[in-house]
């Protein structure tokens, strides 16, 4: 179990928001914190913590005034911090290749693997073919309906038929190196972490996995340790005194 930092980037700025609350009219969403520094800083902050596998998330559509400036947030950091970092929001088969040039460890991939609601595996198959499975992250953010969780895809707003199951993580996993998964009524809230998931991650063997949404204590983190049986990495965002936040990054840099 490790801590895997993150840099959201909203609008051309380094954000924590709320992730429910995202949405593509303009350009809005609940905000928990804007920072005044850029990607590269963060980034730079993790490389000099050596915090391997953090990610950088362009929250914009590829249509909106503000992709372009996400874009050069996200560059600097994956510039600042060189294999370092992971990247996703808007990745897809034919520019996943120029995010592992511009620096990437990895790209993460959801809303592009998806195609009226429904895995397309011709879609991972090229995204495997153009990569390598060993460069691609799979990203099954998910939110609850009817009691069960299902992977929301176009900066979460959109519910496909797909549930997160070990099964069908099984089914994925040839496809990619590791899943992230973000808790998205949890996300940004700092109330907690969403149990099920939490379980479903830990008692899924053979799996790199890294949970998103929620914490917002070192008891959350605990218990995620307790539910992930110690193999399940974890992200804190809003919480974090570098985000406005009560957790102390430094302490928080440490868990293992």
């Amino acid at each position: 179990m490790k801590f895997r930092p993150c840099i959201d980037i909203h609008n051309g700025q380094v954000k924590q928001i709320v992730g429910g609350s995202l949405a593509d009219k303009n350009s809005s969403a609940k905000e928990n914190f804007v920072s005044e520094q850029g990607g590269e800083f963060y980034a730079r902050l993790y490389r000099d913590r050596g915090l391997t596998g953090g990610h950088v998330i362009i929250l914009n559509p590829a249509d909106s005034e503000y992709y372009e400036a996400d874009r050069k947030q996200a560059f600097a950091a994956l510039g600042a911090f060189p294999k370092g970092l992971q990247i996703g929001g808007g990745v897809n088969a034919d520019n996943a290749a120029e995010y592992l040039e511009k620096g990437a460890s990895h790209v993460i991939v959801t809303s592009y693997v998806f195609k009226d609601g429904s895995i397309s595996f011709e879609r991972l198959e090229r995204l495997k073919s153009e990569v390598g499975a060993e460069h691609i992250v799979l990203d099954l953010s998910c939110r609850k309906r009817d009691g069960k969780y299902f992977i929301v895809t176009d900066r979460w707003q959109k519910f496909t038929d797909t549930e997160v199951t070990a099964d069908n993580i099984m089914m994925l996993r040839s496809y990619c190196d590791e899943f992230l998964v973000h808790a998205v009524d949890a996300e940004g809230k700092q109330k907690g972490i969403e149990e099920g998931i939490a379980s479903l991650l830990g008692n899924t063997d053979g799996i790199v996995a890294t949970y998103a949404g929620g914490i917002g204590s070192y008891e959350d983190i605990e218990l995620l340790r307790k539910l992930g049986k110690g193999n399940v990495d974890f992200t804190v965002g809003s919480a974090l005194d570098i985000f406005g936040g009560c957790l102390e990054f430094e302490k928080i840099a440490g868990i293992k």
